[in-house]
């Protein structure tokens, strides 16, 4: 979350569905069946490129300076490509430059969606041996989130609701990801003016899928073969009939135990330019005494009303952390 989003920098255990119906519904031609969500999620996302976090000096014999710095570059700025060549990760980015052997090349940066180039003579590191620009880079971002769906027929699931943002404010592009399982160890609750957060460890050894896809509505895959859908529920996934009232939520809030919290949806704007379609308020006293509302790591949790799920949770009101926006699910379902 931004400030308003979820996404929450750190670590992440098999879940079990406690307490949750498993009750099934037959879909209308209209409506596509779902297991609902709900469950906490660490998500180890690939860039597309190398993305400059700090630029440093490089030391040499004959003492230390950053060609990097030297050619203006900074934080937030992404290595496209070198002497035309793509690079996609930190150990692409580290090859090419060591083959220079010294020699100028020419790199293609985009910087805040534009792009420009810059020649930059790589120097010999006294240390290591190795050739080097004077950056430090990254390749990958990771992050807990909750698992809104599965699509029953395709696999195919959605989470997070929302897109996730660098430092720059700029908007996280994806090659590929890997999800799995997450064990929530404590809890930061939200105060007003202070967004809380969900702490938790991955489990490496347990992946639930796949993502391959990462935009405005949320993060997308496909779920591991091995996964099984047995325990959770079927649902039909609709908002057409969403309304003001009384509704629920799934979330994993402690350990791996999934558990339904009451919410009320005070607004419904299913034209919201921002997907940002419900108001939603906490009302389920439970999750109040645990988290003050909503945190971030629950982005995702799905909404549900009149036995449909209608949406998931996205984003917190800071000086109300029991409000929060959803974004309706038939535009998750889209993408």
């Amino acid at each position: 979350m931004r400030k308003s989003s979820f996404f929450v920098l750190g670590a992440l255990l098999s879940f079990a569905f406690v307490g949750v119906s498993r009750d099934v519904v037959i879909a209308s031609a209209d409506e596509s069946l779902v297991y609902v969500g709900g469950m906490p999620a660490g998500f180890t996302l690939k860039t597309e490129s190398a993305q400059i976090i700090g630029v440093c000096e490089v030391v040499t014999e004959n003492g230390a300076s950053s060609p990097a710095k030297d050619a203006g570059l900074k934080a937030g700025d992404r290595i496209v490509k070198i002497d035309g060549i793509r690079v996609r990760s930190i150990s692409e980015l580290n090859e090419i430059v060591n083959k220079s052997q010294g020699k100028t090349q020419k790199f293609q940066i985009e910087r805040e969606n534009e792009c420009f180039e810059v020649c930059i003579q790589p120097l010999k590191d006294k240390i290591s041996n190795r050739y080097k620009i004077g950056v430090l880079v990254r390749d990958s971002v990771s992050g807990i989130g909750t698992i809104t769906y599965v699509e029953k027929d395709s696999g195919r699931f959605g989470a997070l609701g929302h897109s996730v943002t660098m430092e720059n404010k700029r908007e996280l592009q994806i090659a590929n990801g890997t999800v799995y399982h997450c064990n929530i160890v404590g809890v930061s609750k939200g105060l007003r003016g202070k967004a809380g957060e969900l702490r938790g460890m991955f489990l490496s050894d347990q992946c639930f899928g796949v993502a391959d896809k990462l935009c405005d509505c949320g993060i997308f895959g496909t779920i591991s073969k091995h996964w099984n859908t047995d325990e959770m529920t079927l649902i039909s996934a609709s908002s057409t009939d969403a309304t003001m009232g009384n509704a629920y939520i799934y979330s994993t809030v402690n350990g791996v135990e999934t558990k339904r919290y009451e919410i009320e949806i005070v607004k419904v704007d299913k034209r919201n330019k921002e997907n940002k379609n419900y108001v939603v308020k906490i009302t389920d006293k439970e999750l109040i005494n645990q988290t003050g509302g909503i945190v971030q790591g629950m982005s995702g949790s799905p909404i549900i009303q009149n036995n449909k799920l209608i949406g998931a949770i996205t984003h917190v009101f800071l000086n109300d952390p029991t409000r929060g926006y959803g974004i309706d699910v038939e535009t998750m379902l889209k993408e």
